[in-house]
C-alpha cells in the first residue's frame, strides 16, 4: 500500500519521512522526506520561510500524538555553503544551533550512507542558522557512533548578573552565548541538585529565573543552565528550556556556553578538556579548541564529543480528516 499518496484508505493526508535518534538520552527527530519546497539561498533563509510559511507543520512533526514536549527536528536541507545543511525545530521555538541535534544527525547520516564510516573515521561540515560547523565521526568497538563537533564560537555576555526572583530571593547569573543564550547559574550554592526526582522542581524555578533575567536584559535568554560543580573540569548540568521542557542530555550548546564561562575565569585554558553531566549521568567529553575576536566579544571555539543511538525509521501520517492534525501540548 502506498502510503507516500495523498489518497490512502480512502482519505487524504500527508506523509513525513523521519529518522529518530537519541543523543545521551534527548531525542533528535531528522526529517528526510515530505517536506514543502523552502525558498532562500541560505540554511538560515530557508528556516525563516519555513517559519513564516509552513509553521503548522511543527506541531504536525514534533507535538503530539505524533510526537512530545521535548522532541527537536532536524530539517535536513541543502547547502551550497557546506557538504549537508540543516535548521532545527523544537516543540516551541526555533533554534539557530543544536549541539545534541547534530550529534544525533550525524549519526542519521552514517545510518543512511550518506556518510561512510566503512575505512575510516569520516568529518562532514554542517551548515546551520548560527553558521558552519565541521563534525567528525567515529566508530568504536562496541559499534557506538561518536560525533565531534567544532562548534560555533561561544562567549560571556554577562558576568554576575544578580536578579531578585519572586520566591527564590537573589540569584546570580552568567549571561552566555554559542547559538542561543542562556543563563549560567550555580545550583550547588542554593543546594539544588540536579537529579531525575528533582526535574520538576528545577523546571520551575528556571523558569521564574528566566523571566526575572528577561526583565532586565535587553536581548532575551532562551534557557536556564543550572550547574552543579563536581570539579573544576566536571559539572552535571540541566538546561531548562521551558516550563516542563529540559534537556535529557548535558546540552551541546549549554556545554560550550559552560566552557566559554570556565575560559572567562581563567579555569580553563585553549586545549583544557571538561567532563559535562546530564541529570541522567550520561556524558559528553568538551574541549577549548582556541580562543579568537567573535563581533567584539572574546570568543572560545568550543569541540563537543558525544554518541547518539538510533530509535526509529518511521512514515508520519497526518490525515486530513483527523481534529488533531495539528498536534497539541498540555502545559
Amino acid at each position: 500500500m502506498d502510503f507516500h499518496s495523498r489518497e490512502a484508505l480512502g482519505g487524504t493526508m500527508q506523509s513525513f519521512q523521519v529518522i529518530d535518534t537519541h543523543t545521551a538520552g534527548h531525542p533528535t527527530r531528522a526529517i528526510m522526506g515530505g517536506m514543502p519546497p523552502l525558498k532562500g539561498a541560505t540554511v538560515l533563509a530557508r528556516r525563516d520561510d519555513f517559519r513564516q510559511r509552513h509553521d503548522h507543520l511543527r506541531g504536525r512533526l514534533l507535538h503530539e500524538p505524533r510526537g512530545h514536549a521535548a522532541m527537536v527536528g532536524a530539517v535536513m536541507t541543502e547547502s551550497s555553503a557546506a557538504d549537508f545543511g540543516a535548521f532545527f525545530v523544537s516543540s516551541y521555538v526555533y533554534l539557530d544551533m543544536c549541539g545534541h541535534a547534530t550529534i544525533g544527525l550525524a549519526r542519521t547520516l552514517v545510518a543512511t550512507g550518506q556518510v561512510s564510516l566503512d575505512d575510516a573515521p569520516a568529518s562532514f561540515t554542517l551548515e546551520t542558522p548560527a553558521g558552519i560547523v565541521e563534525v567528525g565521526v567515529s566508530r568504536a568497538q562496541d559499534g557506538a557512533i561518536t560525533a565531534s563537533i567544532l562548534n560555533v564560537p561561544a562567549y560571556v555576555e554577562r558576568e554576575n548578573l544578580r536578579l531578585d526572583v519572586p520566591d527564590l530571593g537573589t540569584i546570580d547569573a552568567t549571561i552566555v552565548y554559542c547559538g542561543g543564550r542562556f543563563a549560567m547559574v550555580d545550583a550547588s550554592a542554593h543546594g539544588w541538585a540536579i537529579e531525575p526526582d528533582h526535574a520538576g522542581a528545577l523546571c520551575r524555578k528556571g523558569m521564574a529565573i528566566k523571566a526575572a533575567a528577561n526583565a532586565v536584559l535587553d536581548a532575551p535568554v532562551g534557557s536556564v543552565l543550572f550547574v552543579n560543580e563536581h570539579a573544576p573540569d566536571h559539572g552535571r548540568h540541566l538546561v531548562v528550556l521551558e516550563g516542563h521542557k529540559f534537556d535529557r542530555s548535558p546540552c551541546g550548546t549549554g556545554s560550550s556556553a559552560r566552557l566559554a564561562a570556565l575560559h572567562a575565569r581563567g579555569t580553563l585554558q585553549t586545549g583544557d578538556t571538561y567532563l559535562a553531566e546530564s541529570i541522567l549521568g550520561t556524558r559528553y567529553r568538551c574541549r577549548i579548541e582556541g580562543t579568537l575576536d567573535h563581533e567584539g566579544h572574546a570568543a572560545i571555539r568550543p569541540r563537543i564529543d558525544g554518541e547518539a543511538w538510533l530509535s526509529a525509521f518511521s512514515t508520519l501520517v497526518v490525515e486530513d480528516s483527523d481534529p488533531l492534525r495539528d498536534g497539541f501540548l498540555c502545559r
